[in-house]
């Protein structure tokens, strides 16, 4: 591996520094989860997977590149699925200031579900109702649960200028449509969706990955696909 230095050890990735400037995300088997039982939203590592970060990286391959040919930017310069390795420009997380905050996850959700439907449920008439690719912002912070973050306070706090946050969201909605297309093809069903934004030479680019970790799916019955069996109906 043609690394110089380790940045950061997360749940799914390592990160490494490469000579060149750009950045190596290395997929691991790690899976997160709570109770024994797996849930990619959850803060805490249970176990491992064998293969489940080459899988992952292989669908964040299969959906970058449908990205890109929607002309929407990412950080991607080439993946290497054999050393289950993404080798990415150096990207600054939206939302991580200089108190050590760990950036944004933004979610865009079609449908009520999860924890959005727990808080609103009360409002909620028909829990199939469209959501119109409402997006929503969570703070990356593991000790508080990921707390929602509305856009008042974003620009109030001077986390984001109000054209940066305008652009994150739209750049979600579309991912999210892309997202949504390409699995209504198959036969299924985007529930939800969260990606992480960032800028490069400073323009607004998706970063990180878009995989089973990070979406919830369905068929037309309403179950929700695990990891495996999402990868092998989009990769396979």
């Amino acid at each position: 591996m043609n690394t110089s230095e380790k940045i950061y050890s997360g749940k799914t990735k390592d990160v490494y520094a490469l000579p060149n400037g750009n950045v190596l995300l290395v997929f691991k088997d790690d899976v997160t989860g709570e109770g024994g039982v797996i849930d990619p939203g959850a803060n805490t590592v249970i176990g491992k997977v064998e293969g489940k970060g080459r899988k992952s990286l292989a669908m964040t391959d299969f959906f970058f590149a449908r990205l890109h040919a929607a002309e929407i930017p990412t950080h991607l310069v080439a993946v290497d699925l054999e050393k289950g390795t993404m080798e990415v420009r150096r990207a600054e997380p939206l939302g991580k200031g200089t108190s050590g905050a760990g950036g944004f996850e933004f979610i865009c959700r079609t449908r009520p579900w999860g924890s959005f439907l727990r808080r609103y449920q009360k409002y909620i008439a028909d829990p199939g109702q469209k959501l119109d690719y409402l997006v929503e912002i969570t703070v990356k912070d593991d000790e508080r649960g990921d707390p929602l973050i509305n856009d008042d306070a974003i620009i109030a706090l001077g986390l984001l200028t109000p054209q940066h946050l305008e652009e994150a969201k739209e750049l979600t909605r579309q991912v999210c449509r892309i997202v949504e297309t390409t699995l209504r093809d198959l036969g299924l069903i985007l529930i939800d969706m969260k990606i992480e934004i960032g800028l490069v030479d400073g323009n607004v680019v998706v970063i990180d990955e878009v995989s089973a970790d990070a979406m919830r799916v369905t068929d037309q019955k309403g179950n929700v696909l695990d990891h495996e069996t999402l990868y092998q109906r989009l990769v396979r």
